[in-house]
């Protein structure tokens, strides 16, 4: 029956929907995934083959607009995250992820061309949702988080996604409205570039994304979703921690060779 319907998704919208696995892959990000052995990797793809990490690759990173970051791997890969289809559809991505806080953050009619749809809450609506797949030459998986609708919150809603790339750990925290736990942290490991929302209302307050971005100490800090706050409000209570740097583009290149030796939040053109 899982395969039928499987089977009629792909004819209804063109797209290859990616079910929840049993088993996840080791991640090179999380410190356990050192003592774990390769294990196989649920296939979704015809040609699909565990990617080759090497640290002499090359990620681009552009922001789109809103929360859409467009992430182009060194395999050619374009994959835009927090995708509505008003940004980052040109060209268009081969893998796109979701958050359903707003329409800004997903859409219910994805462009059949995409590949892979990853929606960062389970459809079913049985439990959360569970990406493990590997495109090429990377590695995507999720964490859930909760999302508040209204004045309550829904537990998995949520979903803060890392791609593994390049030897880089590459997180997006999406649509997020709350703290983050022990265990989070634990799962989603390792962030050499991380994109995090800094509007300071609508998800989660500038204290608790600043308290969120020292803990994860990341080479880079992207930030994302400003909406009209101003930009000082949140490089004022992590300056003193990160280094500033505003760009004139609205692309940086990144490698493990180039990361900044001090942590960094970079200001894109356009966010």
């Amino acid at each position: 029956m899982r395969r039928l319907a499987a089977i009629f998704i792909i004819l209804l919208t063109g797209c290859v929907p990616v079910l929840a696995q049993a088993a996840p892959a080791p991640s090179r990000c999380l410190a356990i995934a050192e003592n774990l052995e390769r294990m196989a990797l649920p296939v979704v793809h015809a040609s699909l083959v565990v990617p080759a990490q090497t640290e002499t690759g090359e990620v681009r990173i552009t922001y789109a607009g809103h929360s859409t970051y467009v992430i182009e791997t060194p395999a050619g890969v374009r994959i835009a995250t927090d995708f509505s289809g008003a940004h980052g559809t040109n060209p268009l991505p081969r893998v796109v992820t979701m958050n359903r806080a707003h329409v800004t953050h997903y859409t219910m009619s994805p462009d059949p061309g995409i590949e892979f749809v990853l929606p960062g809450w389970n459809p079913d609506g049985d439990g959360p949702a569970e990406h493990r797949i590997v495109v090429d030459d990377v590695y995507i998986r999720n964490v859930p988080t909760d999302i508040r609708f209204g004045d309550h919150m829904l537990k998995d809603g949520n979903s803060i996604f890392v791609f593994e790339v390049a030897n880089l750990c590459i997180g997006h925290l999406g649509h997020l409205h709350h703290h983050l736990t022990d265990a989070h942290y634990a799962a989603i490991g390792r962030l050499d570039v991380v994109m995090v929302p800094i509007d300071g209302g609508l998800t989660l307050s500038h204290e608790g994304m600043s308290e969120i971005v020292r803990r994860l100490q990341s080479s880079i800090v992207l930030p994302m979703h400003r909406r009209f706050t101003p930009i000082d409000r949140f490089l004022g209570r992590v300056a003193g921690d990160f280094a500033i740097d505003f760009r004139n583009e609205d692309w940086l290149v990144v490698s493990t060779r180039n990361l900044p030796r001090r942590p960094t939040i970079v200001i894109l053109n356009g966010v």
